[in-house]
């Protein structure tokens, strides 16, 4: 869906621009006032110079604010306004797009359709981050859902260290190739990408890592 994203911070608008368009949304970036027919949420620093006359001119929309904890008057304005919920400052990123898919199922029920997605033994609910092996459910934070299902949908083929990153993490150029290496580590052990199941999950040397599956 159409999600526009005001901040004045441009490289925090800028991931999360990068993450909202992972989960499947057209998110863009901008400096100038949208009409109500521009989006289907906002998402709108309250700090923003024009936060409030925003907020009016969307009101057909939901709007998300994000907020400085220092902002507590601010924030207060603008859930009065009219506001669908808020985020406080720093944002997660894996929260954000959680935030944002609750409140577009909410705000269009007639326009959310469930994608499921079937990849041999493994079944992946794309909107409530779950999923199945062989019908049983797996237990997996939302960042091990994202990896996993970057894997399969790029099975058979290398993926470098950095575009993981970029996908997964995105605004994130510092992450730690430990981190990566653990959750890579997590959702192996989690879906048993094992050659006996059929599916391999291996690193590539001085590159990244590549999912393959297997004839057993």
């Amino acid at each position: 869906m159409r999600i526009t994203v005001m901040d004045q911070d441009k490289v925090l608008a800028e991931a999360i621009c990068a993450t909202l368009r992972n989960a499947g949304h057209q998110a863009s970036c901008t400096a100038e006032q949208p009409d109500g027919g521009d989006c289907d949420l906002l998402i709108l620093d309250i700090e923003f110079d024009r936060a409030l006359s925003c907020m009016h001119a969307t009101r057909t929309v939901p709007v998300l604010l994000l907020a400085p904890r220092s902002a507590e008057d601010a924030l207060v304005a603008g859930l009065a306004a009219g506001a669908s919920d808020y985020l406080v400052k720093p944002v997660r990123h894996g929260e954000i797009a959680l935030r944002v898919q609750v409140l577009l199922r909410r705000a269009y029920p007639e326009r959310h359709v469930e994608e499921a997605l079937q990849f041999g033994p493994y079944a992946f609910d794309t909107n409530a981050a779950r999923i199945a092996r062989e019908g049983r459910t797996v237990d997996v934070t939302q960042k091990e859902f994202d990896l996993a299902l970057l894997f399969f949908r790029h099975i058979g083929r290398p993926l470098s260290r950095t575009y993981i990153r970029e996908q997964v993490w995105p605004g994130e150029s510092e992450l730690p190739s430990r981190t990566l290496d653990t959750h890579v580590s997590r959702v192996r052990s989690k879906l048993g990408l094992r050659p006996e199941n059929g599916y391999r999950l291996a690193p590539v040397y001085s590159f990244g890592y590549q999912l393959e599956q297997l004839s057993v």
